[in-house]
């Protein structure tokens, strides 16, 4: 994890994340310049490195501020933007109301330094708009895990990661809601360069044992045209919480509402301007989600005003959770026990039969 790397200064924040193999590296570029954003880079060399001209990365015109060198070593690279936070209430009959939208291009961002851990490989991203009475006590903030080797997280949702992943968590907390019953929404911007596009995609599964009562997984999956293989994802389970030690009573309903290519101008976002430059507004694909927390017991957040909403991002395939031995367990009870009753009841009917008629002697 590297900090600034090449700037002394902590006004700005720009985390590089790299991730080495033996042929190959990979490289996540986190940065709240403009929009909080994360750039994701895989190459084919493994001593290929970020490069940063932090001059014109903070002028007017970033474009190719950003690079990895060597250039040709790059096979694949993504962005995600997380641009406006939105606030709505229920308003019948007229339906949903929306307040005027948080636009996180405008926030002001403490510095990342603080609450960066080398050893537990996590930072913060804290942020809060200059002049917003709602959040006077309170911040928004979007905390940042890289891990070493495959593993689950021991806080729920319990995401199973692998090394080529990290996880976002993204947190609401002490925030004044604007209306009785508030319920909030996050737009989520992804950019892909051409030859590839954003897929949404539903699994549900019976398996709930590591997030209970949650059934549901969905995957924002980065595919070529031709959809040989998957290039990247963003992962998640359809529930949030509201509570900094979560338990499964703290669940808050979590949708994603349609992906759709945007046909608006992409927010601010230095490190996504500087890496794309001139191609972010002619040949990369803009799709946007937007991704809603609550819904009949949203009132959640306005008894303990904090919320939590953690997402995978990785390349290739996302993880699947396989089958838990308690599951596979309760499954074969539920299942094998009618058909050894079955098997056993039918074993006893022919034993039955066969004593009934044996007490007679055949009539010649």
């Amino acid at each position: 994890m590297q900090y600034n790397p090449g700037w002394n200064g902590s006004s700005v924040n720009l985390l590089h994340v790299r991730a080495a193999g033996p042929t190959d590296s990979l490289h996540y570029v986190w940065s709240s310049i403009g929009a909080p954003a994360v750039l994701l880079v895989a190459t084919q060399s493994p001593s290929s490195a970020l490069r940063v001209n932090w001059t014109q990365l903070l002028s007017a015109s970033p474009a190719g501020a950003v690079w990895i060198d060597p250039p040709d070593s790059v096979v694949y690279s993504t962005a995600v933007v997380f641009t406006k936070l939105f606030e709505f209430s229920e308003a019948k009959p007229s339906g949903e109301l929306f307040y005027p939208t948080y636009d996180l291009a405008e926030f002001s961002w403490d510095s990342l330094g603080r609450s960066l851990n080398r050893t537990a490989l996590t930072a913060e991203l804290r942020g809060a708009p200059a002049t917003e009475p709602g959040f006077s006590n309170g911040s928004l903030a979007f905390r940042v895990t890289a891990y070493e080797a495959s593993g689950r997280d021991g806080r729920l949702p319990s995401l199973l990661h692998t090394a080529d992943s990290s996880q976002l968590e993204f947190i609401l907390a002490g925030v004044a809601p604007r209306g009785n019953s508030s319920r909030f929404l996050l737009e989520v911007a992804t950019v892909e360069e051409a030859g590839a596009a954003r897929r949404l995609r539903s699994e549900r599964s019976i398996d709930d044992e590591y997030t209970p009562t949650i059934f549901e997984v969905l995957s924002l999956l980065a595919e070529p045209q031709n959809g040989s293989s998957t290039l990247g994802f963003l992962q998640w389970k359809a529930t949030a919480y509201g509570s900094r030690s979560p338990r499964r009573e703290d669940g808050i309903q979590c949708r994603a509402r349609g992906l759709q290519v945007a046909n608006w101008s992409l927010p601010v976002s230095s490190v996504v301007q500087a890496y794309f430059g001139d191609s972010l507004g002619s040949s990369c694909t803009v799709s946007a989600l937007n991704v809603s927390f609550g819904g009949e017991e949203g009132e959640v957040y306005q008894e303990k005003r904090y919320l939590s909403w953690s997402v995978l991002l990785g390349f290739g395939e996302p993880p699947r959770d396989p089958f838990s031995p308690l599951v596979i367990s309760i499954t074969a009870v539920a299942l094998g026990t009618p058909l050894a009753m079955l098997l056993l009841g039918g074993c006893l009917v022919l034993l039955a039969q066969r004593r009934r008629y044996s007490e007679y002697e055949p009539i010649n």
